[in-house]
């Protein structure tokens, strides 16, 4: 894929986090899973496995003397045998650490609206970042995978093949020549993710959100 054709195709993108969580984003940035363990001192090995290395059958929360709460998301859409079904050269606990060692984004606000809507988030608050592809592309152009599934989803019913070829640079990304992106499934692309944190986020944000479903309940920033 051509850097011009993604600004153009997405001139936004979309972040999901939990609610009351953007002071805490705006300060020290975008952290994956992985890295906010990290900086939260979870120091346990037991602890660490079982938010890095497992599947996650209901969010967690984590504290820390300094940085105080920070909420760790469930992985319910991931079925654990069709999870393992679908894998091609990697097992179930490389995908959960390739998963926690990454920050996601939707490229399509109408994944936005399915996942805001879906069953386990449609009856509660939640914070909506929608950010400046361009501004973002330009600072971490080098860093940025793209993905063609929703690497957090796995179900009998749609358990789509995976394992390390699935996150892709830009350039190596096969994307079709189009000029307007794919509005339905299968997409284009489903995901733009970056390894680690994206600590310069409030650089690119658009606006900040509180949402439920559908709602727009307070413009934060």
């Amino acid at each position: 894929m051509i850097t011009s054709d993604l600004i153009a195709l997405y001139p936004n993108l979309y972040h999901m986090a939990a609610e009351g969580s953007w002071p805490s984003i705006e300060r020290l940035g975008l952290l994956s899973t992985s890295e906010l363990t990290r900086q939260w001192g979870v120091a346990p090995p037991d602890v660490r496995e079982s938010l890095l290395g497992q599947r996650r059958p209901s969010s967690v929360t984590i504290t820390s003397p300094v940085f105080g709460a920070a909420t760790i998301r469930d992985q319910l859409p991931l079925d654990e045998r069709s999870l393992a079904a679908a894998l091609v050269d990697m097992s179930p606990h490389d995908w959960y650490e390739a998963l926690n060692e990454r920050v996601f984004f939707f490229l399509q606000p109408e994944r936005l609206r399915t996942l805001l809507n879906a069953r386990s988030y449609r009856n509660s608050e939640q914070v909506v970042i929608t950010v400046d592809t361009q501004s973002f592309v330009q600072a971490h152009e080098s860093e940025i995978e793209l993905c063609k599934i929703n690497s957090g989803f796995a179900q009998p019913h749609n358990h789509v093949s995976r394992g390390r070829e699935t996150f892709k640079s830009i350039e190596a990304y096969p994307h079709p020549d189009r000029v307007l992106p794919r509005r339905s499934a299968p997409w284009d692309v489903a995901e733009l993710c970056v390894p680690s944190a994206v600590v310069d986020l409030a650089r690119h944000v658009v606006r900040v959100e509180r949402v439920q479903a559908d709602r727009v309940l307070e413009r934060i920033r």
